[in-house]
């Protein structure tokens, strides 16, 4: 301060003249192109206008979900990221300044937007983005199109969501509504090894503050998350999909996907208290479901509790945490093919987690399933050991 001759016991000093010129620069600049777009937008459609005002204001349009499809039970199935491009869709032909793109994997995460052209130096009103394999950049700009109004959408394999750990912790910081689609989100992946198997990634994501980070088990969990996802005006979401087929499960034996909205719900058992708990998430909900069916089978109170969402289950008030999981039942068996860290919160010190310990390898889905032990029979077998 001193050298520069500025009073040296001033405090965020602002010297003569800079408020002059910068009104005279940026200010002057800035009000004359405020009101040249206010009289543009005043004298054009007002349609176009209504929605401007929407999209600034981080409102959704009248009737933006009424398309959202309803998917039939199924065996078979379908993969979550390509039950979640089928609502993106829905959704962005109703939410105009939805846009979507990709670290190049647009295809094979799915989330492409049918019949939208690519942005590009010609096209500006393109609703497609092309990042190239720029896992950090593709978030970054994402968090820059949210500030704009824009509700973005990009995507990657859950493995690589490390590359852009610091864009992701900024959209959560700064409290952006910033879509991260990850796919590809455990060791089903199979043959592609233990290099694309993401393991610690799950666990690494909730523990970022302000993240919502949801897994679903079918379709329409997927469905039930972009109501929750288009509805956070203020939050991020790492949206975690698989890429193999998972059942789409039958809502008139098990519960409505609509408890998703909740974080955790009773997915499958009576009111009764139950003798154990089954807890999972994503893919691993089915396996849950069928060492259910045979628990009940053998007379044993079982409780399926289907948990996409830790973020939105720890929002709950006590009375419904505990009508999902009674602290009296300490049986309780948690499955999930990532790191086991965290769990335990939810199993307590009596129960068993089905997790991963290791890094994954390469062979069959169902040979690595196998291997580290996502079948229905030891998750049988583990809450029986309880039991």
């Amino acid at each position: 301060k001193r050298a520069y001759g500025w009073p040296e016991d001033a405090q965020f000093l602002v010297p003569d003249g800079v408020r002059e010129h910068f009104a005279a620069g940026v200010g002057e600049r800035g009000a004359r192109l405020r009101s040249e777009w206010r009289e543009r937008v005043a004298a054009g459609d007002p349609a176009v206008a209504k929605e401007i005002d929407q999209m600034q204001r981080r409102r959704l349009p009248d009737g933006w979900d009424a398309d959202i499809p309803t998917f039939e039970p199924d065996a078979d199935g379908i993969a979550t990221r390509k039950a979640s491009g089928k609502v993106l869709n829905a959704i962005a032909a109703r939410v105009p300044w939805l846009v979507s793109g990709s670290a190049d994997l647009t295809g094979s995460a799915s989330n492409g937007l049918d019949g939208a052209d690519s942005f590009s130096p010609t096209e500006r009103a393109g609703r497609g983005l092309h990042y190239g394999v720029r896992e950090h950049e593709s978030a970054a700009i994402s968090n820059g199109l949210a500030l704009s109004k824009l509700r973005p959408v990009w995507s990657t394999y859950l493995i690589f969501s490390d590359y852009a750990r610091p864009a992701i912790r900024l959209s959560a910081l700064m409290e952006l509504p910033v879509v991260h689609w990850f796919s590809h989100d455990s060791i089903g992946l199979g043959e592609d090894g233990p290099t694309h198997q993401p393991v610690e990634q799950l666990a690494s994501l909730r523990a970022m503050p302000g993240l919502n980070v949801i897994r679903p088990c079918d379709a329409n969990e997927v469905a039930e998350a972009w109501r929750v996802i288009l509805a956070q005006s203020h939050k991020p979401t790492a949206l975690v999909l698989t890429r193999q087929d998972v059942p789409v499960l039958d809502r008139s034996r098990y519960a409505s996907a609509a408890g998703l909205q909740r974080g955790g719900y009773v997915l499958a058992g009576s009111d009764a208290e139950p003798e154990v708990i089954l807890i999972a998430t994503g893919s691993e909900v089915a396996l849950a479901l069928g060492a259910y069916e045979q628990l009940s089978a053998d007379g044993i109170r079982a409780r399926v509790v289907s948990l996409p969402s830790w973020h939105l289950f720890d929002l709950q008030d006590d009375a419904y945490r505990e009508s999902v999981l009674p602290k009296a039942v300490t049986a309780r068996v948690a499955v999930e093919q990532a790191s086991t860290l965290g769990w335990d919160r939810y199993v307590g010190n009596a129960g068993r987690i089905v997790g991963m310990h290791t890094f994954g390898a390469s062979a069959p889905l169902r040979e690595v399933e196998r291997k580290f032990g996502f079948t229905p029979e030891l998750v049988l077998e583990t809450a029986r050991e309880l039991l």
